[in-house]
């Protein structure tokens, strides 16, 4: 059997989604690689490989010959064209400052018809010569990507001040150097501001731990930290391990992990998460996990592989970038033909911004990804952005989704001569390992009433109906009865109350009534959703019909009742078939189907880890106000995308007609290449400002 071994490798000098497709595109090439990802935001590749034919130094070939680099792990990222990159930036701060005066008085020169006297004083090979040296990092980049078969951006600049310098137009030239510099400052500035949220985060990760052995303290960085470690946390600082206290109480502040503002209280026997803070008091913590296997540490990983799931709206500007260049250069073509201005000519290839385009919708899914993640809210990727901002229909799971998910038993019934104690025994004991929080309801009134349980055998959860097991030879099942129900367990589902039967050997035993409480903020939250364009919400449940009845009368929504996991599956498609957009709610096992069938399925921090797998968003923090929070972050983040894509859609177009009707200079074309990047970053930092 082929060996498929998965790496990541950073990548210096990506500065749009542009960059990651020619990246991309350099590792596929790669005899022996399977399947590559690239993101922008984390500045990395994910290769799929076979590690017996892929060398290492085979895709750092790749990765040089399209014009970027791969960096090691500890080095600090740099920007395009690695081996030129210093000199590059020091070129362009010290060309900046030196000759930014003169640049202002040649582009007015020439508005003003002063720049005979200038080219007479200035030798041409001597201004040929300026513009060789300053665009020289820019020149070796087209070359590279020209070898491997690839027009970027700057081809068509290129050509552009090479077709002024054969016109004798050396200070357009110059000018129009100093722009493409000035417009890679501007695009590594904004893909800078997309990078930026997913930094911070990234930022929150402990880079050391106070390790205890041998009765002795040593902090350690975080990479060698053990499983089973005991770490040592003081006032003040992070929780650099998920793990479990065995010492100490203490407040911790959650807010990094889960957007909650208010500490929660920890003491032995406590589960506590990597990045939450230490606020009062001193703990100590048995490592259960650490780094990129933490809960923060796979925060960060979906957050920066999110980029890998791009909405339509993306992959159409994405598409659209790649035929967008061979496009403007039959623009160029035409111009000349029709008008044989060179100097137009040069004016239509110098204005294209095809970065730009590429980069109006990333920037946005980017910020509202990274930003929702330190608000507690995981967006796999940016197409559930645009899916969730077109959503009408809204399904709800009941159980610890609608409710808090701990319910507590109210009512014992035994049948048949059986007393309460051994009723309670025997359905607890049945249910002692499912992760049910009906099942926890029952140990949780067992232990507080002192019931001892039974060792069972034979375990078996069915999912929707309940469990069965063997306990002393008797076989017993707990949850749903399929036969006549007794009177007495009506009236208790009429009154809200879940009913679990108990039988023995096939025999109604008795039945445990138990209740849930609804979420405070459900209300007011699904309130909002229906403003927010969420046309119809609908309670799906595997309860009874008296309870669901209950619930959703409490909250004015439809119902459906005594569902299995391919009953939730099949309203799910039912709601699609019809054309609409689906939103799906749950936190259980039993869930996991219709959440991933769902347009975008919505996990609860206190689900199942099939559940949150299954999800396309997961609420790290058990508020429902979030829910209608991300469907407003959602629409929002498309009107920026749909303005940045107008805005430099209409910029593309006005640019292109005046140059190539020759009413816009090369020098002024130049200029303005670099503005829709600042416009599109303006643009989409709103995102930053009001989620």
């Amino acid at each position: 059997m082929e060996q498929i071994q998965t790496i990541e490798i950073p990548i210096a000098g990506m500065d749009c989604t542009e960059c990651t497709q020619h990246v991309q595109h350099a590792i596929s090439g790669v005899s022996g690689v399977k399947k590559v990802d690239v993101f922008l935001s984390s500045e990395k590749a994910i290769v799929q490989l076979n590690p017996s034919i892929v060398k290492m130094a085979d895709i750092r070939t790749a990765v040089k010959n399209a014009g970027y680099s791969v960096a090691a792990k500890d080095e600090e990222t740099k920007t395009p064209n690695a081996a030129l990159g210093e000199f590059s930036r020091r070129m362009f701060t010290a060309f900046g400052l030196a000759f930014g005066a003169v640049i202002i008085i040649v582009v007015l020169g020439e508005w003003l018809g002063l720049l005979d006297g200038l080219t007479k004083i200035i030798p041409f090979p001597v201004g040929v010569a300026l513009v060789l040296l300053g665009g020289a990092p820019i020149f070796l980049n087209v070359i590279r990507a020209t070898l491997n078969r690839q027009v970027i951006a700057h081809t068509l600049m290129s050509i552009g001040a090479i077709a002024a310098l054969l016109v004798g137009e050396w200070t357009t030239a110059m000018v129009v150097i100093f722009f493409m510099h000035i417009g890679g400052y501007t695009e590594r500035l904004t893909a800078e501001g997309a990078r930026h949220a997913v930094k911070d985060l990234t930022a929150m990760a402990p880079q050391t731990a106070r390790v205890e052995k041998d009765g002795e303290e040593k902090e350690i960085p975080i990479t060698e930290v053990q499983l089973n470690d005991i770490v040592v946390v003081r006032p003040g600082e992070k929780i650099p391990v998920d793990g479990e206290v065995i010492s100490g109480h203490a407040a911790v502040d959650q807010s990094s992990v889960t957007g909650e503002s208010m500490p929660v209280e920890a003491g032995i026997g406590s589960q506590v998460r990597s990045a939450t803070i230490l606020k009062q008091g001193t703990l100590k913590v048995r490592t259960q996990a650490v780094g990129a296997q933490s809960m923060f540490g796979r925060v960060i990983k979906m957050v920066e592989e999110a980029e890998a799931h791009r909405a339509d709206v993306q992959q159409f500007a994405d598409k659209f970038s790649a035929y967008y260049l061979p496009v403007v250069a039959g623009i160029a073509a035409l111009t000349f033909l029709i008008s044989r201005n060179p100097l137009a000519t040069a004016a239509v290839l110098l204005v294209a911004c095809s970065c730009t385009i590429a980069l109006a919708t990333p920037i946005a899914m980017l910020a509202t990804i990274g930003l929702n993640a330190k608000h507690g809210v995981l967006i796999k990727g940016g197409k559930y952005i645009e899916t969730l901002a077109r959503a009408d229909v809204l399904l709800i799971d009941k159980t610890g989704t609608l409710t808090l998910g701990k319910p507590i038993v109210t009512d014992i019934v035994s049948l048949n001569g059986m007393d309460e104690h051994t009723l309670l025994s025997y359905s607890a004991s049945a249910d002692r390992y499912s992760e049910h929080p009906l099942a926890a309801a029952l140990r949780r009134a067992a232990s507080e009433r002192e019931v001892s349980l039974h060792e069972i055998t034979n375990f078996e959860s069915i999912a929707g109906m309940g469990v069965r097991a063997v306990i002393e030879g008797k076989h017993i099942s707990v949850g749903k009865h399929e036969n006549t129900i007794p009177g007495q367990a009506k009236e208790l589902e009429a009154q809200g109350k879940t009913v679990l039967f108990v039988s023995i050997d096939n025999s109604l035993a008795g039945f445990i009534a138990a209740a849930d409480t609804l979420r405070h903020e459900v209300p007011e939250a699904l309130q909002e959703a229906k403003r927010l364009g969420i046309k119809k919400v609908e309670l799906l449940t595997g309860d009874n019909e008296r309870t669901a009845s209950s619930v959703a009368g409490a909250l004015n929504i439809s119902y459906r009742a005594n569902l299995l996991p391919e009953d939730k599956i099949r309203i799910v498609k039912e709601y699609q078939s019809q054309g609409h957009i689906v939103v799906m709610a749950g936190d259980g096992i039993n869930d996991a189907p219709a959440l991933a069938q769902a347009n975008v399925g919505i996990a609860m921090k206190a689900g199942t880890d099939i559940a949150i797998e299954a999800a396309h968003i997961t609420l790290l923090r058990e508020d429902w106000t979030l829910i209608p929070q991300v469907i407003a972050a959602a629409q929002r983040t498309m009107r920026v995308v749909k303005g940045n894509l107008g805005f430099t859609a209409a910029y593309n177009i006005i640019g292109l007609l005046l140059a190539a009707f020759g009413f816009l200079p090369p020098m002024l074309a130049a200029a303005l290449q670099s503005i829709p990047d600042l416009g599109i970053l303006g643009n989409s930092a709103r995102l930053l400002k009001n989620q």
